[in-house]
C-alpha cells in the first residue's frame, strides 16, 4: 500500500488573501470553497496543490517547512522577487548569508519561502513549485520514502530527499540536524489520502509501525486522523480518494 500526497496546507488568518498571494506565485488558479477553506489548483501538471485553512492563532518563529520557487533565468529571478515584494511579500533573514544564490522572502503572513536562482540543478527539472523544503532528520527522510512510496533521490551527509515516481511535480527534502526548535503547532503540514480502494485506518497503522503517531491538535470529531512524523511534524490522514 501507498498514499497519495494531497495538498500542501497552511494555517491562514486570511485564507483567501494568502490563497491569492499563492496564486500569483505561482500562477496556479484559485478553486474559492468557501471563506474559511480555499485551494489552489495547479495549471503545470504538478500533482499536489496548496489548501488554506482558517487559523487566527499569531506565526511563532521560523517554520520547519517552507516552498523553494525556481526560476527560469536572474532576470525571472529579480522580477519575480519584486513582483511578489509588490504584492505584500517582504525580505526576511534566516542565516542565508550575503552571498547567497537564492532570495528569501516571507508571504504576507510571515511564511518564509525562496526564490531558487536558475542555475539550481538539483531543481532543473522541477515545476514552479521546486521543493517542499523541510527542517528534519534523515529518518524522516527515510519514513516519507516509505510512507509515500517515493524513491529517495539524495542521501548524503544527513541531508535527504524524495520525489514522486511520476516526476510531475516538487521535490520533498530534509535538511539534516540540528533541527529547528518546536514549541507550537507547525503552520504548514502535508495532507495525505489512501487510494480509494485502501482503508484508511489500515494506512494508520502502518503509518505507526514506520514511526508515526497519533496526536491531538484539539481537532475534536473530524473524518481525518491527525498524525506526526518521527521528528514531531505534524500531517492528517485523510478518507480514500
Amino acid at each position: 500500500m501507498s498514499l497519495q500526497l494531497t495538498s500542501i496546507t497552511f494555517d491562514a488568518q486570511d485564507p483567501t488573501g494568502l490563497a491569492r498571494f499563492w496564486a500569483a506565485a505561482l500562477h496556479w488558479d484559485i478553486d474559492d470553497r468557501d471563506s474559511d477553506v480555499v485551494e489552489l489548483v495547479p495549471t503545470d501538471g504538478t500533482q499536489v496543490g496548496l489548501t488554506f485553512i482558517l487559523n487566527s492563532d499569531e506565526k511563532v518563529g521560523q517554520n520547519r517547512i517552507h516552498l523553494d520557487l525556481t526560476t527560469s533565468s536572474l532576470e525571472d529571478q529579480f522580477d519575480t522577487v519584486n513582483e511578489l515584494i509588490a504584492t505584500g511579500a517582504r525580505h526576511v533573514d534566516v542565516g542565508q548569508g550575503p552571498n547567497a544564490p537564492h532570495v528569501v522572502l516571507a508571504d504576507p503572513e510571515g511564511n518564509e519561502f525562496c526564490i531558487i536562482e536558475p542555475t539550481n540543478m538539483f531543481l532543473s527539472e522541477c515545476g514552479r513549485l521546486g521543493a517542499v523544503n523541510c527542517d528534519g532528520s534523515k529518518e524522516t527522510g527515510y519514513f516519507w520514502s516509505s510512507a509515500l512510496g517515493w524513491p529517495l533521490i539524495w542521501d548524503q551527509n544527513e541531508e535527504t530527499a524524495i520525489r514522486a515516481p511520476q516526476t510531475t511535480g516538487p521535490i520533498i527534502t530534509w535538511s539534516g540536524p540540528p533541527l529547528l526548535s518546536k514549541n507550537t503547532k507547525n503552520r504548514l503540514h502535508l495532507d495525505l489520502a489512501p487510494q480509494v480502494n485502501d482503508s484508511q485506518h489500515s494506512e494508520a497503522d502502518r503509518l505507526i509501525s514506520l514511526g508515526a503517531t497519533r496526536v491531538d491538535i484539539g481537532q475534536g470529531d473530524v473524518p481525518w486522523i491527525v498524525m506526526a512524523d518521527p521528528d514531531d511534524n505534524e500531517f492528517c490522514l485523510l478518507t480514500p480518494r
